[in-house]
């Protein structure tokens, strides 16, 4: 740690495409591990957003469009679809804007002899000077042909060659002029030339799904090393895979859904966020749509449980049993939390919570003063897994409303149409409907209290009527 800052870097999207639900997953994980991170330590977390690779070059190509005009609509879009999952805000930094620091940088690669330049003005990383190359992947490169090249951004383990650091421009590419000659870098070197300039030589963290730790993770440790003689990770952290409905996603299985895919379908983001922080990174995660639907009823169960802490009447006092159980719950989150960040054991924790101060409210053994402490044990779980704040609606509606102006109307669902429907209205002033209408019940106003009923569903509103009063929730 840098004078007790945490240094994180994060790998962004690459901005060819809508984000699916497989990148997701991992930046759900980065954005708890944040979360975790910053309760505890001083926190420096920076995010790329890759602008420039052989996927965009060549889709932007094919579009007829500049690379900033085509990677402007992703990007926003990935910020968009972040914010829709709670996703907390990096410092982010972009390729485009370091391309003069890339081309120095390749530049003192060759001067130490580990990069070379090859006929057509490409330059490449030479893996044979490096005799570490290959101790992120564990995997044994000694036999590698000296002088054999790749000059693709992804391959795999046995096509390792030496990579390409910088790409002469082909006829139609964009390309950049620099003190290297005219081309564009490859991709590994982005995140190592941004990485070091906004953190330094050596970094605390570093994050990524498990599909990048070779080659790019690979290549990038190979090259900052180099450069420096230094270290330059402390811990590699890469979440694992997904699968959908047991198999692995993909476009021909027609199991490949982006963020937006599943929220025009009906699925509260909430609900997406929920499911993808509950299981452990380093486990596969596989992701189903019952998974989904039961996941949407543990965000609902908490929130009504929060509902009934702030509306329920309960007699005056306290009880120093209800007081320890929240305290223990906000115990167990963290040390499940700092178990290698072990959501399902945290979620459990909060589970058990929820069940036991349901059960004293149920037999009336809940009190006034201990709300305060239930209350703060659910904010100190939000503060990590945010799923509490009811704001599904009106994030819905933003995708619907994006739907609607891309000419994609056929793809909104009823659900997700109903859902948005509920985004102009308030907590409070629903609260103010739902009293209103026990009131009216009270008076045996009850076509009253009926109307008011109906007038909330046709809001996107649910009213559950118990002995204990009324909740509500969104549908």
């Amino acid at each position: 740690m840098h004078e007790q800052e945490v240094r994180m870097y994060a790998c962004g999207p690459t901005v060819y495409d809508y984000g699916h639900i497989g990148n997701f997953r991992t930046f759900v994980f980065v954005d708890l591990l944040r979360r975790y991170l910053k309760q505890h330590y001083k926190l420096r977390h920076v995010m790329n957003i890759t602008d420039v690779d052989d996927k965009i070059i060549r889709n932007s190509a094919k579009a007829g469009v500049s690379i900033n005009d085509y990677t402007k609509k992703y990007t926003e879009a990935f910020l968009e679809d972040s914010d829709s999952l709670s996703i907390e805000k990096p410092e982010i930094v972009r390729a485009t804007e370091h391309i003069d620091e890339m081309a120095r940088f390749i530049q003192g690669l060759v001067e130490k002899g580990f990069a070379y330049r090859a006929e057509d003005g490409s330059y490449y990383f030479r893996i044979a000077k490096f005799p570490e190359y290959g101790k992120l992947s564990k995997k044994d490169f000694a036999g590698m042909e000296d002088g054999a090249r790749v000059d693709v951004d992804e391959y795999e383990k046995d096509n390792a060659r030496d990579f390409a650091l910088w790409k002469a421009p082909k006829e139609g590419e964009h390309f950049w002029e620099t003190v290297i000659g005219p081309g564009r870098p490859g991709w590994h070197i982005e995140c190592s030339v941004m990485s070091m300039a906004a953190l330094g030589e050596t970094l605390d963290i570093h994050t990524g799904g498990e599909d990048l730790v070779f080659p790019h993770h690979e290549n990038e440790l190979a090259q900052s090393e180099a450069a420096t003689g230094k270290p330059f990770v402390r811990f590699w952290i890469h979440a694992r895979f997904l699968l959908v409905e047991g198999e692995k996603m993909s476009k021909s299985l027609g199991n490949f859904y982006t963020l937006r895919d599943l929220v025009l379908r009906g699925h509260k983001p909430s609900s997406i966020r929920y499911l993808l922080s509950s299981v452990p990174y380093r486990k596969q995660l596989n992701f189903t749509f019952d998974g989904l639907t039961q996941a949407a009823n543990a965000v609902e169960r908490l929130r009504n449980f929060k509902r009934r802490l702030e509306l329920e009447q309960r007699p005056e006092g306290s009880s120093e049993a209800m007081k320890k159980l929240a305290e223990d719950t906000v115990t167990k989150i963290d040390a499940a939390l700092a178990d290698d960040m072990n959501t399902a054991q945290a979620l459990a924790a909060v589970f058990d919570m929820v069940r036991d101060a349901n059960n004293a409210a149920d037999k009336g053994e809940l009190r006034t003063g201990d709300v305060e402490f239930l209350v703060k044990a659910l904010d100190a779980f939000d503060a990590v897994f945010a799923v509490m704040t009811d704001d599904d609606a009106q994030k819905v509606k933003k995708i619907v409303e994006w739907a609607e102006a891309d000419g994609r109307g056929e793809k909104i669902s009823p659900q997700a149409r109903e859902i948005a429907a509920a985004a102009g209205t308030s907590d409070t002033q629903i609260d103010a409907l739902v009293k209103e209408m026990q009131d009216a019940r009270k008076a045996k106003n009850f076509a009253r209290g009926d109307e008011i009923r109906t007038q909330l569903n046709q809001m996107g509103i649910i009213v559950e009527v118990t002995k204990d009063g009324a909740r509500w929730r969104r549908k």
